[in-house]
């Protein structure tokens, strides 16, 4: 049971994927996803590129099993030379790369001669068949719910999930709003052939996060998310605190980046997860928050999901 050509795909036992989010996907619950039978995925961007190969190594030092690279392409303040990036994922012997933020078909060259499977995010159905086009081995569709960027048309994963499984014929992966068994079985029968998974992650006993920051995420509700950067056409879901509602109002004045860039800088939400501050930085959040009511170890949490799902399923009528 459980096995879909996503499992067939990356060798992996279940077709739960964790999200390669930055800061907190490290080696530690990277492996622990793929050791308790996921797919862990490391970010690249929490690291230079010698960086990210000492975390490849660690992270094939914890696990025998098979784990990607989540590398975003995504325009920033400082530039990136995603060459180096793919240069040291190739070097290692990664075989897995998740895509997202621009369309990476610059780069599909270099994987697709080194044998690389590409999962690429996207946020509508549009983007999904252009991943297809261009030689992606699956597509992570993102819907509404999600924590991060949502994209700008507001489309939830009940509706976006069946069209994009209509519109390609390679295997879709379902992201936003996914945090237990129920949402996993659904995520099924709308036709994924998996669930990615960030948020309820984020609340293990391995994501390397402040305890403050996980005992948060278990006492929010599905209502304290908000969604910023709307004025700029880069929207984000974030967990709602000071720092969020100074950038509301300061979007309601119409100011631009330049005001608001300080205060959503990455850095600044990496020193939150570390001090465990709830009000130093912003942190991308999903709507399953509200799902959240534990931090189990991640094969707790794993094996929850599987064990519950099949339990879902025996009970339909």
């Amino acid at each position: 049971m459980f096995q879909t050509r996503i499992t067939e795909l990356f060798g992996i036992k279940y077709p739960i994927i964790q999200g390669g989010m930055q800061w907190v996907a490290t080696a530690e619950l990277v492996a622990a996803v793929s050791n308790a039978g996921g797919l862990g995925i490391l970010s690249a961007l929490s690291f230079d590129p010698e960086g990210l190969r000492k975390e490849i190594r660690r992270t094939k030092e914890l696990t025998d099993k098979p784990f990607g690279v989540n590398l975003t392409f995504l325009p920033t303040l400082r530039p990136i030379n995603y060459e180096d990036y793919i240069k040291v994922i190739i070097e290692e012997g990664i075989k897995i790369v998740e895509t997202a933020g621009r369309n990476p078909e610059p780069y599909m060259p270099y994987f697709k001669e080194a044998g690389i499977k590409v999962i690429h995010k996207c946020t509508a159905v549009r983007f999904a068949k252009k991943a297809k086009e261009i030689g992606c081995a699956a597509v992570s569709i993102d819907g509404f719910e999600c924590a991060g960027h949502p994209g700008e048309e507001d489309i939830t994963s009940l509706i976006l999930i069946p069209l994009t499984v209509d519109a390609v014929k390679i295997p879709v992966i379902a992201s936003g709003g996914f945090a237990d068994a129920r949402g996993f079985v659904a995520a099924l029968a709308l036709g994924a052939e998996g669930v990615n998974m960030g948020t309820r992650f984020l609340a293990t006993k391995e994501a390397p996060v402040h305890p403050n920051i996980k005992k948060w995420l278990v006492e929010a509700s599905e209502r304290d998310t908000r969604l910023i950067l709307r004025t700029l056409r880069n929207t984000a879901r974030v967990l709602n605190n000071k720092v969020v509602e100074q950038v509301l109002e300061l979007e309601k004045r119409g100011a631009g980046i330049e005001e608001i860039g300080p205060l959503v800088s990455g850095l600044k939400g990496k020193k939150m997860l570390e001090t465990g501050d709830r009000d130093a930085g912003i942190l991308a959040c999903g709507q399953c928050v509200g799902l959240i009511k534990d931090i189990p170890t991640v094969k707790e949490l794993i094996e929850r999901i599987v064990n519950e799902a099949r339990e879902v399923i025996k009970n339909f009528p």
